[in-house]
């Protein structure tokens, strides 16, 4: 149990650089949040609902983050900050980093039947701040989703989400050794505010290498101007 704690805060002080112990990362609401969850999730397992949404309902008065006692959440979850909604059917794997005023968020059937309402988070996904991520939808692993996004289909593992409907960019996530969590800039100087400006930059900047690379392989495959002058 020991062991795993200190995995655990270890995992979100390789995220954060703010911390300086891991004392001071047991302060963090996400800490206290999802903590308090694996109890009400243990409580809503064995049917006692009551107790487990009370649980909830301490955990969400305290930290600002609500996670319903059903959501299915894996190892290492970092949420950074609060106002975080989880659903019930939520599923979130290993190493997920979720910023603040997230909502990972049901849809409401038409024909009333419950079933699978919220999203499932695959490992290694980063969600931006202010993300709506809606619906029954699967976010593969790696992916990112770009701050203030609004994501309502299934995105593509290691893809890169930003707008209302999100859409990928053409910047791959894995090109970057570390990320952000406002976007995906292509400098480390990065001004939220900027956002779109930066990620039209990004998608220009690939478009220029794309099409240097175009041209040099035409070039290389073309003949010999000069030879054919010569014939």
């Amino acid at each position: 149990m020991k062991r795993e704690l200190i995995a655990y805060l270890d995992s979100i002080k390789a995220r954060d650089p703010a911390p300086r112990s891991r004392w001071e990362i047991l302060l963090y609401p996400g800490v206290l949040a999802v903590g308090l969850h694996r109890v009400a999730h243990w409580l809503f397992n064995g049917e006692l609902y009551f107790l487990a949404r009370l649980i909830n309902h301490l955990s969400r008065f305290l930290t600002a983050i609500d996670i319903h006692p059903g959501a299915k959440i894996g190892e290492n979850l970092f949420i950074d900050h609060g106002f975080i909604v989880i659903g019930e059917t939520a599923r979130i794997g290993d190493n997920v980093t979720i910023y603040q005023n997230v909502t990972l968020g049901g849809t409401n059937p038409t024909d009333g039947i419950g079933g699978k309402r919220h999203p499932t988070i695959d490992d290694d996904v980063i969600i931006g701040s202010g993300a709506q991520v809606l619906g029954p939808i699967t976010v593969a692993r790696g992916a990112r989703i770009g701050a203030n996004a609004v994501v309502t289909r299934d995105v593509p593992e290691g893809a890169t989400m930003v707008g209302i409907p999100a859409r990928p960019t053409l910047v791959d996530a894995g090109s970057y050794n570390s990320f952000v969590p406002y976007g995906t800039p292509c400098s480390e100087r990065y001004d939220p505010q900027t956002q779109q400006l930066e990620l039209l930059r990004c998608e220009v900047e690939t478009l220029r290498g794309k099409l240097a690379k175009l041209i040099d392989e035409r070039d290389a495959g073309s003949p010999n101007k000069t030879g054919r002058q010569s014939a």
